[in-house]
């Protein structure tokens, strides 16, 4: 594997901004490759290494912080520029955590295609890539990950509650649009409980004598 293949690896389960995304990259002349979580890109990434990853940070299966991570600690994958794009991670605090464990940019949704393509452009023009960090060992990785993770699961509880002691209140299409809100942050309220399941299991398993 060598940097140069010559592909940008868009990480993203929304199918319409992986197309947006996929459409804008392809039209300015870039081969592309699109998965739609971390796991099917570890695969891809096994077959060919790319130039770029531009992955969501929310996902199922493996989301980007895992990616990262996993990008991270593999030798071969190390130094492959990842640009994060992210509607649910924006505190600082989240933008910290996204480049200490090895993000190389950070780009909030909704996406601004002109800053977007200039950031893509910037990356492939350097002569050699942005210094990297040491690899996050994994029980550090775990910590920061659960407190990001617990802080978007407060957050999403009070905007449920919030949004759901506001229907009625308003007009019928007002509520009709409270109603596919509360729905999706319902799912992502649940996606962040199985997450968090999940990093305890794995703090765990690292903190268990052995």
């Amino acid at each position: 594997m060598n940097i140069g293949s010559g592909y940008l690896l868009i990480v993203e389960d929304d199918p319409d901004i992986r197309k947006l995304l996929d459409t804008t990259l392809e039209f300015k002349g870039y081969r592309v490759v699109t998965a739609q979580n971390g796991k099917e890109a570890l695969e891809i990434v096994q077959k060919e290494l790319p130039t770029i990853v531009i992955a969501d940070i929310m996902m199922p299966q493996l989301d980007g912080f895992g990616l990262v991570h996993r990008l991270r600690i593999n030798p071969e994958t190390r130094n492959v520029p990842v640009v994060f794009i992210t509607a649910t991670y924006v505190t600082p605090e989240d933008k910290e955590f996204a480049l200490n464990i090895g993000a190389t940019r950070f780009i909030q949704k909704p996406v601004d295609l002109d800053m977007f393509l200039k950031t893509i452009a910037d990356l492939l023009k350097l002569d050699r890539h942005p210094t990297i960090p040491a690899p996050m060992d994994d029980f550090k990785f775990y910590e920061g990950y659960r407190q990001r993770l617990e802080a978007k699961l407060d957050q999403k509880i009070k905007q449920i509650t919030r949004e759901e002691h506001l229907l009625g209140t308003h007009s019928e299409t007002e509520d009709q649009d409270l109603q596919v809100s509360i729905r999706h942050a319902v799912r992502e309220r649940d996606e962040l409980k199985l997450l968090i399941e999940q990093i305890h299991k794995q703090i765990e398993k690292i903190t268990k004598p052995k």
